[in-house]
């Protein structure tokens, strides 16, 4: 399973690619906003920076909501650097967008997907990633990691080529479950990452390693 972090702060997309696990980043307008980055040309040097730092697929996304703004935004997002994804919103002009840049050799991440129908939708229209939302599905009492799993059923079913990237994952527990599941890719905080290090027994048996060398060097 890849690991992508979902940020557009540059010290926490070092700090993960310096863990040496790192395979790709995810952004959104929010992420930018967060970081204070604002403006068409700011945001497009924000991205070279992450191209710069991350070898893997960075997704970007586009503001427009309609199919000919989403192409205009998308073209120029892809002609950045080979590594950018185009990110798309779930939507009927959306879906028409990814079958337009996949028929270019544009690479897409469809998010915002909600529904198995969705996800299937956006394979159909060729979709390099789609981007289900498992924390905000469990915000409103739906179990997001069921999602997943039957999105990975529905793409090995008919051998759909779109890798399923679990998105809004929020904790350990959600990406260790979707690693269960079989999600191709999983996109969260730093701190999730991060958090996979921790173990109480771990910090026991190294300060006992550490306390018996020290024993025996008396």
């Amino acid at each position: 399973m890849k690991f992508f972090i979902d940020t557009a702060n540059l010290q926490e997309i070092q700090e993960a690619h310096d863990l040496g696990v790192l395979d790709g980043v995810t952004t959104n307008p929010s992420l930018m906003a967060k970081e204070g980055i604002f403006g068409h040309d700011n945001v497009m040097a924000h991205y070279k920076q992450i191209c710069e730092i991350v070898d893997g697929d960075i997704s970007a996304e586009v503001i427009a909501t309609d199919f000919d703004g989403m192409v205009r935004e998308g073209e120029i997002l892809a002609d950045l650097h080979p590594n950018i994804v185009v990110k798309v919103p779930m939507i009927r002009d959306g879906v028409k967008a990814i079958r337009y840049f996949s028929e270019k050799g544009i690479k897409t991440n469809c998010t915002l997907v909600f529904s198995a129908g969705q996800a299937l939708l956006a394979a159909k229209a060729g979709a390099t990633y789609v981007s289900p939302f498992v924390g905000r599905l469990d915000d409103v009492s739906t179990d997001g990691l069921q999602l997943i799993e039957q999105i990975v059923q529905i793409y090995g079913n008919y051998g759909y080529q779109t890798q399923v990237l679990a998105a809004s994952v929020r904790h350990v527990m959600h990406l260790v479950q979707c690693a269960e599941i079989g999600a191709d890719v999983v996109t969260c905080p730093l701190n999730v990452i991060t958090s996979l290090l921790n173990h109480p027994l771990t910090d026991i048996g190294l300060q006992k390693f550490l306390a018996d060398h020290a024993k025996g060097n008396k």
